[in-house]
């Protein structure tokens, strides 16, 4: 009887334990710690790379934008990076892939003054997986000038 009792405990433990770790493998909702991080660059539709060199764009905000509201904001380095943390975020996976872009709303004459001062650039945000300290880390896509 007692070795029953440990093997029904087994199994229930295996149970919880394989449920815990399906919870934790799914993307968190409420709650959830994000990263977006990116780099910037100086031009109207274009992103910085390896193969075709644009100089970056330091000093630019970029705000994180959900639902047409301004949810964070910070500003570029000198190299065009930048990287938004915010702890307890609320909203699911799929909220935050189809609702959330990076809005830059600094013109673009700022570090260039051949390039229009109208208009601001506009990037969707882009999964890329969990952290070991439980983040969820996301890229920027491509800025677009809208």
């Amino acid at each position: 009887m007692a070795m029953k009792s440990i093997i029904l405990i087994t199994a229930l433990v295996a149970v919880l334990a394989a449920t815990q770790a399906q919870a934790q493998f799914n993307f968190p909702g409420v709650g959830s710690r994000l990263n977006i991080s990116g780099i910037l660059s100086c031009s109207a539709n274009a992103s910085v790379n390896g193969t075709n060199p644009i100089p970056p764009f330091p000093s630019a905000v970029v705000q994180l934008v959900c639902g047409g509201n301004v949810v964070a904001t910070t500003t570029t380095n000198g190299t065009g990076a930048f990287s938004i943390f915010l702890s307890q975020f609320r909203a699911l996976l799929s909220t935050i892939l189809s609702n959330c872009i990076l809005r830059v709303p600094t013109p673009l004459s700022n570090c260039n003054a051949t390039l229009p001062s109208n208009g601001t650039l506009q990037a969707p945000i882009q999964f890329l997986g969990n952290s070991i300290r439980g983040f969820l880390n996301f890229t920027s896509g491509p800025f677009t000038r809208v």
